[in-house]
C-alpha cells in the first residue's frame, strides 16, 4: 500500500478513537468538536479536529464558540497542506504551532528470550504517570494533574482493544509505559504516550515498550505513532524500522 493511502488510514483511525472516547461530539463542515467535561483540564478531549476542507479564517472564531467556557483551545488538523495553509491565520490569533510527524511499520513477534513489558491496569499505572506529569507541570493546579492522569478511562472507549503497557525496575516499581491501540479486524494499530520516569531512563525500557507493542501488533500490517517533527525521538522510531508518511498539524492556545 502507498504511504499517502497508510496516512490516509492512520488519519481515520485518529478521528475513529477520538470520537469513540468523546463524551460530547457534535460536527461542523470539515470536522468535528470532541469534548468531555469530566476531563476539561485535557486538550486531548477538548478539541477541534479538521478532516475535510475549511476556510483557515474560520477556524479561530469556530474553536472560541465550540470551546468556551474552557481556557484552552487545541486544533488539530489531519491534512499536510490545509495544517500549512492554517499556520499564519493561526499563529496571527495567538496559537502556537507543532508539526507531528506520523510514522509506520508492521507489527512483529518478537524474538524468543527477550523481555517483554506487561498490561496493567490504571490502578497500576496511576502513581507513576501522576508523579510525571506533576515533574512536568510543577506550577499546574492539582485538577489539572488529576485530568491528565484519569483521562486514560476515556482511552478505553476508543478502539477495539486498548492497552496500557508497564515495564518495571529492580524496585518492581514502574518506570516506562505506553499506550496501545489495536484494531486487528482492520489491520492497524497505534502506540501513543511511550514515557520513562525521568530518572530511569538509559535503561532499555523505552525499548522493551515498543518492543513489546509491535509483538502485541504482530498481526497489523499497519502499525504507527505521532512524534514531534523537531524532536529526536523521531531518528530513534526511524532506527526501529518506523517510516515516515507525512505530517499533520497541531495548534494551541492559552486564554488570558
Amino acid at each position: 500500500m502507498s504511504t499517502t493511502a497508510d496516512l490516509r488510514r492512520t488519519a481515520g483511525f485518529r478521528t475513529s478513537f477520538a470520537k469513540r472516547q468523546a463524551a460530547l461530539l457534535s460536527g461542523f463542515p470539515g470536522g468535528f468538536v470532541v469534548q468531555d467535561p469530566e476531563f476539561a483540564g485535557s486538550h486531548e478531549h477538548n478539541q477541534i479536529y479538521v478532516d475535510g476542507p475549511v476556510d483557515p479564517a474560520e477556524l479561530p472564531a469556530l474553536a472560541d464558540a465550540a470551546l468556551a467556557p474552557l481556557p484552552h483551545r487545541r486544533i488539530t488538523v489531519l491534512d499536510d497542506e490545509l495544517g500549512r495553509a492554517c499556520v499564519p491565520v493561526l499563529e496571527a490569533a495567538g496559537y502556537t504551532h507543532e508539526q507531528e510527524l506520523v510514522m509506520a511499520r508492521p507489527g512483529v513477534a518478537a524474538e524468543p528470550g527477550l523481555p517483554l513489558a506487561e498490561t496493567v491496569s490504571l490502578a497500576e499505572l496511576r502513581p507513576a504517570v501522576a508523579r510525571q506529569t506533576r515533574a512536568w507541570l510543577p506550577k499546574a493546579e492539582q485538577s489539572i494533574i488529576d485530568h491528565l492522569v484519569e483521562r486514560r478511562t476515556a482511552r478505553l472507549r476508543g478502539a477495539d482493544e486498548v492497552r496500557f503497557l508497564a515495564v518495571r525496575d529492580e524496585e518492581h516499581a514502574v518506570a516506562a509505559s505506553a499506550d496501545v491501540y489495536l484494531d486487528r479486524q482492520q489491520g492497524i494499530g497505534q502506540i501513543e504516550e511511550v514515557v520513562t520516569v525521568e530518572d530511569r531512563t538509559r535503561r532499555g525500557y523505552a525499548g522493551t515498550l515498543l518492543r513489546t507493542a509491535l509483538h502485541l501488533a504482530a498481526d497489523c500490517p499497519l502499525f504507527f505513532l505521532v512524534a514531534d517533527a523537531e524532536d529526536w525521538p523521531r531518528h530513534w522510531y526511524a532506527r526501529l524500522g518506523f517510516r515516515e508518511l507525512g505530517l499533520t498539524h497541531s495548534f494551541s492556545a492559552t486564554l488570558d
